[in-house]
């Protein structure tokens, strides 16, 4: 793997065999594979006065994954889904050529107690000839994922493919989400086990690279495809994500993603003339950000 150096972006680095970035995008990165958009929430407290709400809104052209590590979300959609996601499972929406959703705190922990809240939100480019799909909904329960160990550290294949297993997930192009955590330390051997860009998400703890040690909050991006090197240290959790880049350029406007920006343009004068399918029992609308 070759050596250069470039800053990325604000605490945003290259340490050698990897770019250090804050999530994605950033400047240098726009994506990894598929892979357009990754958000943290938390790890923050729920409860009174802050309990998540997230009315409906829309999306284009890209599929969500939402993977908790702590907490509980109710999901609920135009297609009719009403679906409660749990730490350890998936909810993989492919808004296609157009989906409303809402995200929202459990009845039942509406209680007056406080709760944790802790994962990713995920945005996944669909291909170019599938960006007008119709949309679909799916949901995967942690015991339906593959799951093993390689010595002191635990692998679960989220979605895609890596490491000669495949995840049930019904995704749409070539890549890859894996989550590993070591008790110990672990060196991470990437050999062909992966196909495509690698990005590496450190959610606790921290790893080794290229004779740097970075902490939890940071994403590092292999400069080569299919191979990357890394020791995790005793009490490390991570994400690998990534796959085949896409051709073409893609274009984020709000909540949406799309090949060409006329798309964008678009999506953005339907939903404010409310032409977008309606969630089930749900007249809340979040207005899009700024001046029409």
């Amino acid at each position: 793997m070759s050596n250069s150096d470039l800053i990325i972006e604000e605490r945003s680095r290259d340490i050698g065999d990897f770019m250090v970035g804050r999530l994605i995008p950033f400047r240098k990165k726009r994506m990894v594979g598929p892979f357009i958009f990754i958000d943290h929430m938390g790890p923050s407290k729920i409860g009174p006065g802050s309990y998540l709400d997230v009315d409906v809104h829309p999306h284009i052209g890209l599929s969500t994954l939402t993977f908790l590590l702590d907490g509980e979300i109710v999901h609920q959609d135009s297609l009719g889904t009403n679906k409660k996601i749990v730490p350890g499972s998936v909810n993989w929406m492919v808004a296609g050529k157009g989906v409303t959703h809402t995200e929202r705190t459990p009845e039942s922990m509406r209680d007056g107690q406080t709760y944790g809240l802790h994962g990713y939100q995920i945005w996944v480019a669909l291909p170019k000839e599938l960006e007008f799909m119709e949309p679909e909904f799916h949901h995967l329960d942690k015991s339906e994922l593959p799951s093993w160990t390689d010595g002191t550290a635990e692998f679960v294949l989220v979605a895609g493919k890596g490491f000669g297993k495949e995840s049930p997930l019904p995704v749409h192009s070539e890549l890859f989400m894996v989550e590993i955590k070591t008790t110990e330390d672990y060196t991470l051997e990437i050999n062909s086990q992966l196909e495509g860009e690698i990005g590496i998400c450190i959610v606790e703890g921290s790893i080794q690279a290229c004779e740097h040690s970075l902490d939890a909050g940071n994403m590092l991006v292999s400069k080569t495809d299919n191979a990357c090197n890394l020791t995790m240290k005793a009490g490390t959790h991570i994400f690998l994500f990534g796959g085949k880049p896409f051709p073409e350029e893609r274009y984020i406007s709000w909540n949406w993603v799309a090949t060409e920006k006329e798309t964008l343009a678009q999506a953005k004068q339907d939903w404010i003339d409310k032409k977008y399918p309606k969630v089930p029992g749900d007249d809340s609308y979040v207005p899009f950000p700024g001046k029409s």
